[in-house]
């Protein structure tokens, strides 16, 4: 009976592991000399996730204000580095992550067939598979409100929570300040903050059809990193027709945002998304164009700009404050 269960286990394990991109992870990460790096675990509806965590070194005893990152579509945290060092070497805690699926996290997992259980909340053996590389802003959402649960608990953060977010979680960070009235400033550059999109023409039928058969168990999640377009990782659509922060701007009424978008954006209407969201925020507010750019030029040509803008950002809304 032992012998059958190390067998499953072992299955389980190579089933895990064969979908999962961490099996072939790239060299260590080597962070610049003045900057502290590690990395952690974070729990979101119990599944882990891993976050990277910058600050400088001469200020690892220090009590900071906090920035936590979330990536966009497709993305990873790694993917983050460039601006999480800037962010710390301006002065602050910062922490990136992974989402549930996605880079070194763990995703969760899915019975591929009735378990045979014991007790009532008793560990039992069962075969499983794992959801990677799909796009849920709800429960990406989720996790980027554990990590702020999560910092808390760190002794390097001052309980001064500012969020950053590129493109898709432009929207992110601005529903988890929605949510979470601990979180004083957002940065959401190049935001995309309303997937109502899904029900418009024909992706309306598509919509509700995916979602009637996975509620019928006839479909699946989507498999690891299949592209939408140019974009990495499949939408659960039914998931993207609930998910509109912008409509949502009143519940954030001292959450002081920055919105930074590009001139000449190709992937939407900035006019329903980071001028929408900007006109219908109620706290501090600003909204910056950066002339001559489309969407991809924030990671470019403009980084350096848009990191500056964050800063100065953060500066006025978490550092000053903090300081008083």
């Amino acid at each position: 009976m032992n012998r059958c269960r190390l067998v499953l286990a072992a299955y389980i394990l190579l089933l895990v592991t064969s979908v999962s991109p961490r099996a072939q992870d790239k060299p260590e990460y080597r962070p610049p000399d003045d900057v502290a790096f590690r990395k952690a675990s974070i729990v979101s509806e119990g599944t882990r996730m891993v976050a990277e965590v910058f600050a400088l070194k001469r200020n690892e005893d220090k009590p900071l204000p906090t920035i936590i990152m979330c990536h966009g579509w497709g993305g990873l945290a790694a993917q983050l580095r460039p601006d999480a060092v800037a962010f710390a070497r301006a002065g602050y805690f910062v922490v990136a992550f992974d989402y549930r699926g996605w880079g070194q996290s763990d995703g969760r997992l899915l019975l591929v067939k009735p378990a045979t259980k014991g007790k009532s909340g008793a560990p039992f053996t069962a075969e499983v598979k794992e959801v990677r590389e799909v796009v849920d802003p709800l429960d990406q959402t989720t996790d980027l409100l554990n990590v702020i649960h999560w910092v808390q608990g760190e002794k390097q953060c001052n309980k001064r929570i500012g969020l950053w977010g590129s493109s898709y979680s432009g929207g992110h960070v601005v529903y988890a300040a929605q949510r979470d009235p601990r979180v004083r400033a957002t940065v959401s550059q190049v935001p995309a903050l309303d997937s109502r999109w899904v029900l418009l023409g024909p992706g309306r039928r598509q919509t509700f059809m995916e979602a009637t058969k996975r509620a019928r168990g006839e479909i699946g999640y989507p498999a690891p990193g299949v592209k939408l377009g140019n974009l990495r990782g499949a939408p659960i659509r039914e998931r993207l027709m609930n998910y509109a922060p912008v409509e949502e701007m009143d519940k954030a009424p001292k959450c002081a945002m920055l919105f930074v978008i590009a001139e000449k954006e190709e992937l939407f209407n900035n006019k329903d998304h980071g001028i929408k969201a900007h006109e219908r925020a109620r706290g501090p507010k600003k909204l910056v164009t950066i002339p001559g750019i489309t969407h991809y030029d924030i990671y470019g040509p403009a980084r350096a700009q848009a990191q500056k803008l964050a800063i100065e950002w953060y500066d006025q809304h978490l550092m000053v404050a903090a300081s008083k």
